[in-house]
């Protein structure tokens, strides 16, 4: 199994005058990833996925010996479908702003992976969120109720022929660790509370 980290993002929403991922969190919100995806000992390769977007990004992962796959950064979507067009392997996607992320949660999300499904991915339930005080624009009805993605998916490349009319399937995951990303400034001043 590969793990992917998306690092090529903007970060508008954050209106930042640094990246995004260079935010602290005991230390860069992009090594803790990174960190928790190595020390989960469930992957094979760790590879970053970066853009022009993120250039401080991009040198603080290379100068920490990280391998980088540079895409035109475009948008997630687009620029993870490029990198997966390069892998024949399954492969754990997470975003790289998740700053609770730890390998415990890494090593139960993996448990879930089934060869069966090309596409799955982690939700957690807004009933979850909202208790965290958080609120999501990316949500979906699943399970009878609404749901909002993490950013993290388990996806079995190999058997991608074409990313139109893919099924995706669904596993929910109600913890912080997966819930809380930094998206806003209120997120990251959350963040401190935590």
């Amino acid at each position: 199994m590969i793990g992917l980290v998306m690092a090529g993002g903007k970060g508008i929403r954050m209106s930042l005058d640094n990246e995004k991922l260079l935010l602290k969190y005991k230390k860069p919100v992009i090594l803790h990833v990174i960190d928790s995806l190595k020390n989960s000992n469930c992957f094979s390769k760790i590879i970053s996925i970066t853009s022009s977007n993120s250039p401080k990004t991009k040198k603080l992962l290379e100068e920490n010996n990280i391998e980088t796959f540079d895409t035109p950064g475009i948008g997630y979507v687009e620029d993870l479908n490029l990198a997966l067009k390069t892998i024949n392997d399954v492969v754990l996607v997470s975003s790289g702003d998740l700053p609770l992320l730890d390998e415990e949660i890494i090593q139960k999300i993996v448990t879930h992976y089934n060869s069966q499904n090309i596409w799955t991915s982690i939700l957690v339930t807004n009933k979850f969120l909202t208790t965290l005080g958080i609120e999501s624009d990316y949500s979906i009805n699943f399970d009878n109720q609404r749901c909002h993605y993490t950013g993290i998916s388990l996806i079995n490349s190999e058997k991608i022929t074409s990313l139109k009319n893919m099924e995706e399937n669904f596993i929910i995951i109600d913890d912080k660790r997966i819930a809380f990303n930094l998206n806003t400034k209120q997120d990251y001043d959350l963040l401190s509370t935590t």
